[in-house]
């Protein structure tokens, strides 16, 4: 399911009618470029997983110049299948109860949203932090933001921020601007659905961290030294192209360094007992899927405190200088590790997909009355 064809015959989804009977349910359109290589698409994926069959869902795929000449996130693509869903590229006019516009930041490089956008409710996820950690904005916030808004005609509209991190900078960055946008007050989070697997009974200082390989993603190379030390039993990265890549600064010898897609994430955390997870100073984690991951992975996760806040005691907070210390702790003692590793998995069900389309449901999609031949 690529990008369509531009010489087929263009079709009026504005025409096609909502499934369901009276009392209608819910329509609610998702707006996302399905061409996201992360984080985005994996949210949205997890989301039509956890909505399809509760409500009348359609996803409305556009094409910023942002991902040109890429192809459809294979994680959404597949979620969409399974719900027996296709997205819908190209539409003039976008219309239902409920438009959640996912990611604004993937207008950065387009000038106008080309589909006009009619609802009583328009949510836009924030899953970009619109500040960085310095208080300089992330992206083009007003500018992504003012191309949504020429393009609505809704009854009420609303930031939704991922996290609690996140709403932070949203607020903040509302505050210096003066915009009129209002901030929905729960948050939009990532649906963390992944298997639990147990923790290890004897764990060792065996590291390691995954992510996309962009330099956001990654501490300065002193700090990634520090973490992952000689002393180790095992560094592990997965993700670590831009690493590899500069030649005049070649990784150590005891780092096993795989590219971003070279395994399995799920094979890559059985080699870990420590997820060591600090990006670089200027940029932070919105909401941290892969910590998630880890989590239910069965590994301890430590992160800095602005990232753990999400999670709260699930992982363990640190400003990186004392992760000798900690670990050396946690392999001390195991029933400790096994004890902190099985509560934070616990905790992870706030987030599940039952929790999600609670919240929706109770909050942007309650039942209404509408014949059954109601068109989007």
């Amino acid at each position: 399911m690529d990008s369509p064809d531009p010489t087929a015959p263009a079709t009026d989804p504005g025409r096609i009618p909502f499934r369901g009977g009276p009392p209608a349910r819910h329509r609610l359109a998702l707006v996302v470029d399905p061409r996201f290589p992360g984080g985005t698409a994996a949210a949205v994926a997890a989301e039509v997983r956890a909505l399809a069959g509760r409500v009348d869902l359609r996803l409305f795929a556009l094409e910023t110049a942002m991902f040109k000449g890429r192809r459809l996130n294979p994680v959404l693509e597949a979620a969409l299948e399974d719900a027996g869903l296709a997205p819908i590229w190209g539409a003039p006019v976008i219309h239902a109860d409920t438009v959640v516009f996912h990611n604004p930041s993937c207008l950065r490089f387009d000038a106008v949203l080309e589909p006009r956008i009619s609802c009583t409710t328009a949510l836009v996820v924030t899953h970009e932090n619109f500040l960085r950690p310095d208080g300089s904005e992330g992206f083009d916030v007003a500018g992504c933001l003012e191309m949504i808004e020429a393009a609505l005609v809704c009854g009420r509209r609303h930031l939704a921020p991922i996290s609690q991190n996140n709403r932070a900078g949203v607020l903040d960055w509302l505050e210096a601007t003066g915009s009129a946008w209002t901030v929905t007050d729960f948050d939009w989070f990532n649906i963390c659905d992944f298997e639990l697997v147990p923790p290890v009974a004897a764990p060792r200082d065996r590291r390691g961290r995954h992510s996309r390989s962009g330099f956001e993603k990654f501490p300065p190379m002193e700090t990634m030294l520090a973490h992952f030390p000689a002393h180790a039993a095992a560094c592990t990265i997965l993700g670590g192209d831009i690493l590899l890549a500069d030649a005049e600064a070649p990784p150590p010898r005891h780092w096993t360094i795989r590219r971003f897609g070279e395994m399995d994430v799920s094979s890559f955390l059985r080699e870990l007992d420590f997820f060591v997870y600090f990006t670089n100073p200027r940029w932070r984690e919105s909401f941290g899927r892969v910590i998630a991951e880890a989590i239910a992975a069965g590994k301890l996760v430590i992160t800095d405190p602005a990232t753990a806040r999400t999670f709260g005691e699930a992982v363990v907070a640190s400003d990186g200088g004392d992760l000798d210390d900690i670990i050396a702790e946690f392999v001390a003692d195991p029933d400790r590790y096994r004890d902190f590793v099985i509560r934070a998995q616990s905790s992870l069900g706030r987030f599940s997909p039952e929790a999600f389309a609670g919240q929706v449901l109770a909050r942007v999609a309650a039942p209404r009355e509408a014949p059954a031949d109601a068109l989007l």
